[in-house]
């Protein structure tokens, strides 16, 4: 049972993301709608993995990858982003997150994602 914080400026995609790994049998330790509170419930929750969005105001997905990895190394990071950004993705993937998925994704995809970093 794994412990995962969700970081998505859009309230309907943090619930899309909790109600598909919840009924995965996993845990959601904790939402946050920017970059900043997601920094800030990394640090307070250490959650086993961390999803989060590229693009949210305060401060950005890329950002909050560099700051969760500053904080802790060894962070298990899914970036979540949407069609179009895949300069933006390779720049997370280089700046220490495991992968990517792109929005929309289905359900399987999300769950298959998370399992596979969890269990590297």
């Amino acid at each position: 049972m794994s412990r995962i914080l969700i970081v998505d400026d859009a309230a309907f995609m943090r619930t899309t993301i909790k109600m598909a790994l919840e009924k995965a049998g996993h845990v959601i330790v904790g939402e946050a709608e920017n970059g900043m509170e997601g920094l800030s419930q990394y640090i307070k929750l250490k959650p086993d993995l961390v999803t989060l969005d590229i693009t949210m105001p305060v401060m950005n997905g890329i950002d909050a990858l560099k700051a969760i990895r500053k904080y802790d190394n060894n962070a298990k990071v899914l970036m979540v982003s949407a069609m179009g950004q895949e300069g933006i993705v390779r720049e997370a993937v280089l700046s220490g997150a495991k992968t990517f998925i792109v929005k929309p994704f289905s359900s399987e995809k999300l769950i298959q994602t998370v399992e596979k970093i969890l269990s590297a």
